[in-house]
């Protein structure tokens, strides 16, 4: 018996998750989610390089995508109970629909590779995004105007293009908030996907509490009832410690360096008519006209699969880096002073270069990275609970996490870095630094 395509496709759905539990798919969302465009999502990691630093945290874009769509039904259902009217049905399946869709523009590697040092046509993931959702030309392009209609399909692309009304009907601020604020459904799920799979011990938040929690005023925005903000409190500390114990680990931050590197001489190698590129990765590094098609070709696979040759290539830049991310060895080691700011970088590097170049190495052995974090960025783009005025006014706790906190890092070869690091103390007085752990 032959069985059609198109009724296996349109079946509802239970999809076991490992966050989440059960995710119930509807047939017209199954027929976006088995598109080649967000199956492709599979193999665009979710953490980039932090696999280097935390060896489990090989989860996808797509088992996220498909988190924030449950945890934006969630809300949805919410929200219609508590507060009858306040939301379509169909608005509710669009909202969804944009939180299962907000990543599908991902290129290799997810944020990192957002990089004009590395593609040639440069756009960033949700420009990209938008026209892989508006070409004709795509199977989720064309999916997408079956399940909503064209009139429809306009006003998720309003929706996230933050519009306030599309065709004469309106879209409530709320909309856009629960798929993209400081409370939306994309953080909640990436920060309990995220520290899941990286081990991180940092506590975690309650996010069914923060959603039971969430109301929409009647100028149309979310706020929070007055008890929910304990869960608010342990959801942005979550947050906070994620952000400096995984995503700004000083290896991560490393690894991602030698990957925009690696690829950034590939693509000068190429261009020199000195490497070969296979036809996805000249795409990527070379050609100044990627096009929608020949972008959503591309996958962490390409990166990852070519790596092992270049360790093995004649030129010493793009083989030394390549080593470095295929064997995790011969590591650059960080200059351990705390608290550097960039501005001091600015005044050691020119003094430990004499003592790499007498070592023979160069100035572009020395590798730099910049930290700026801020747990918190109240008022405006807040979190508001019922009284109108944002959580900082309600908690000390939250008030401690509105400091931005700048932090600089210098990478050297480990030969090396005992010598550096004291020419840097001496540069940089105790007054100015916190050496107390040397």
């Amino acid at each position: 018996m032959i069985l059609d395509a198109k009724a296996h496709i349109m079946r509802d759905r239970v999809i076991r998750d490992e966050i989440h539990r059960d995710i119930f798919v509807p047939a017209r969302i199954a027929r976006l989610i088995d598109t080649r465009e967000f199956q492709r999502l599979r193999n665009i990691q979710q953490l980039a390089t932090c696999h280097y630093v935390f060896p489990a945290a090989t989860h996808n874009r797509f088992s996220h995508s498909l988190g924030a769509y449950h945890l934006a039904r969630v809300l949805c259902d919410h929200l219609s109970e508590v507060q009858p009217g306040i939301i379509s049905e169909e608005d509710s399946e669009l909202v969804s629909i944009a939180a299962l869709l907000h990543d599908v523009g991902h290129p290799p590697f997810s944020h990192l590779l957002e990089n004009d040092k590395v593609f040639a046509t440069y756009h960033n993931h949700e420009d990209w995004g938008k026209m892989v959702l508006e070409s004709k030309e795509t199977e989720i392009g064309i999916a997408i105007r079956e399940v909503l209609s064209e009139e429809r399909t306009g006003r998720l692309f309003a929706l996230y293009a933050g519009a306030s009304e599309y065709g004469g009907k309106e879209i409530a601020p709320f909309m856009k908030e629960i798929v993209s604020s400081q409370l939306d459904v994309d953080r909640m799920d990436y920060m309990i996907r995220d520290q899941a799979n990286s081990g991180a011990q940092i506590g975690g938040f309650d996010s069914a509490r923060v959603i039971r929690a969430l109301r929409v005023d009647d100028s149309g925005h979310l706020y929070a009832k007055d008890w929910g903000l304990p869960a608010i409190e342990a959801y942005l500390v979550t947050r906070y410690h994620l952000y400096n114990q995984v995503y700004f680990h000083k290896v991560n931050q490393l690894t991602q360096e030698y990957l925009v590197r690696v690829l950034s001489r590939a693509r000068e190698m190429a261009n020199n008519g000195e490497l070969s590129l296979s036809n996805s990765l000249n795409n990527m590094l070379c050609n100044e006209a990627l096009t929608v098609p020949e972008y959503i070709r591309l996958t962490d696979a390409d990166i990852n699969g070519v790596l092992m040759d270049w360790a093995d290539n004649d030129d010493p830049i793009l083989s030394g880096y390549a080593k470095r991310l295929v064997s995790r060895r011969d590591y650059h080691k960080s200059i351990r002073i705390g608290e550097l700011t960039a501005e001091m970088s600015s005044v050691v590097i020119p003094k430990i270069l004499p003592v790499l170049e007498k070592a023979g190495f160069s100035s572009t052995d020395i590798i730099t990275a910049s930290i700026r974090k801020k747990g918190y960025k109240p008022y405006s783009q807040g979190i508001m609970l019922e009284d109108g005025r944002d959580v900082v006014e309600h908690s000390p706790l939250i008030q401690s996490l509105v400091q931005t906190s700048e932090q600089a890092l210098i990478f050297i070869p480990e030969v090396v870095r005992d010598e550096c690091e004291q020419v840097a103390r001496d540069v940089i007085k105790p007054s100015q630094s916190s050496l107390s752990s040397f």
